[in-house]
């Protein structure tokens, strides 16, 4: 009786798709008798929602592999840093990792606009805060493939604990691939500074891990030189002491989320 019954069922299905035009591929799946599964029919596959996401992921990988490469490669050896031309400047090293990856992604918003980073606004611009917070504001259309993520400029108008509390929150922000650039005050120096973080914020430690050029550096006969670090690793009070003082500051500068792999 059920061998008639599913006979039966077949028999009708099949006399529908010949009187429907042929608008879409149907595959009929044959089953054992004693098989409880019914009739499968191949189903259209939506995009993966994740495409996106995995290029922007790759991004970040490529540019912290870089960095772990030059670390790699200058074995602990200071690097000359005085000139414009030198990639180990601190805001230089950054662009190159990033220009050295940039060529294989895009924006799914601009898949036909090459990326770009923007370069420190400049200090004349700087009118309220000091040199070093910020970039130069362009626009996606234009190539720029970062959105601000977080920022933090010391208040005036705030109590040197509520500023410091407020740097602190803004530090939690951190995340793996953020671009960092900070105004600050501290043990290696005074002014600008650019790095890049390759781990989020570890909330049970309370610290941040990064990579950059010429935190750490040294003069030579007048010649700046520099050191490449790489997975560094500091408690966050200590960024907050290092920019949490008047007309300084720091941001966190993020890759969108529409990352793509360039045709």
């Amino acid at each position: 009786m059920r061998k008639r019954s599913f006979l039966s069922i077949l028999s009708l299905v099949l006399c529908l798709m010949l009187s429907l035009p042929a608008l879409a591929e149907v595959t009929i799946t044959f089953l054992d008798e004693d098989d409880d599964s019914s009739v499968s029919q191949n189903q259209t596959t939506l995009p993966d929602s994740s495409a996106s996401s995995g290029a922007r992921e790759a991004f970040i990988e490529d540019i912290i592999a870089l960095g772990q490469k030059e670390y790699e490669h200058t074995n602990g050896r200071a690097q000359e840093a005085q000139y414009s031309s030198s990639i180990f400047i601190c805001k230089n090293f950054t662009v190159y990792l990033f220009r050295q990856n940039a060529e294989k992604y895009r924006m799914a918003e601009y898949p036909d606009v090459a990326l770009k980073i923007p370069d420190n606004l400049p200090k004349d611009q700087c009118t309220d805060f000091s040199y070093g917070i910020v970039w130069k504001d362009i626009p996606a259309s234009e190539g720029n493939p970062f959105e601000v993520a977080a920022q933090f400029i010391y208040d005036p108008n705030l109590s040197k604990e509520e500023n410091r509390e407020n740097a602190r929150e803004f530090m939690k922000n951190v995340q793996k691939g953020d671009y960092f650039q900070m105004s600050a005050k501290y043990y290696y120096g005074t002014g600008a500074h650019s790095l890049i973080f390759i781990a989020d914020y570890d909330p049970e430690t309370g610290t941040v891990r990064w990579m950059d050029s010429n935190m750490k550096g040294e003069k030579r006969n007048g010649i700046r030189y520099a050191y490449v670090q790489f997975d560094a690793v500091k408690d966050i009070d200590w960024f907050v002491d290092a920019f949490c003082q008047k007309n300084r500051g720091a941001t966190l500068y993020r890759l969108r989320d529409d990352i793509i792999y360039a045709d």
